[in-house]
């Protein structure tokens, strides 16, 4: 966990035009796309805003998902009815600014996904995530996220993982 204080709430009207997490494709979502996904409820965005300073020093993304229980890797599916898909939350992005990196945010911006999905008034049975690369993978994977079967770059973690933590 962070020692900086941060704050973490849904996007608003920040400044975004010096977000650099060293990815471009992720700082031009930020700065171009994630408002209107927002407006079309396609996903939630919540930034991390560092109290000194008022900047924007992460950002994540949040929606609906389902996932088949046939990708799943044995350990977590052989736990499940037999139904052919299971509720789950998708972190489609996760990015911090480079100023920010290296301080633990990556985890606690995790652990504020998995704590509202945790909140949500449905069912989430997993948190779902979609590495851009196998640097990013290894991330989540130190977080408690396994594998899909079908893509090593897509990765899963039961809710319950995170319950344990926050509890």
């Amino acid at each position: 966990m962070t020692d900086r204080p941060f704050e973490i709430g849904l996007l608003g009207k920040e400044d975004r035009s010096d977000f650099c997490c060293g990815s471009e494709p992720l700082d031009r979502y930020l700065k171009a796309q994630a408002s209107q996904d927002v407006r079309r409820r396609v996903s939630v965005c919540y930034v991390a805003l560092d109290k000194a300073t008022g900047r924007i020093a992460g950002y994540y993304t949040l929606s609906a998902a389902d996932v088949p229980v046939s990708d799943l890797p044995l350990e977590v599916a052989g736990r499940l009815p037999h139904y052919p898909s299971v509720p789950a939350a998708r972190i489609g992005r996760l990015a911090i600014d480079q100023r920010f990196q290296g301080c633990g945010l990556g985890g606690a911006l995790l652990l504020n996904a998995a704590m509202r999905a945790l909140r949500s008034e449905i069912a989430v049975f997993a948190l779902v995530v979609d590495a851009k690369d196998n640097e990013a993978a290894t991330f989540y994977r130190h977080h408690g996220f396994t594998a899909f079967v079908s893509n090593p770059l897509q990765l899963i973690a039961p809710i319950t993982t995170f319950r344990k933590l926050l509890s």
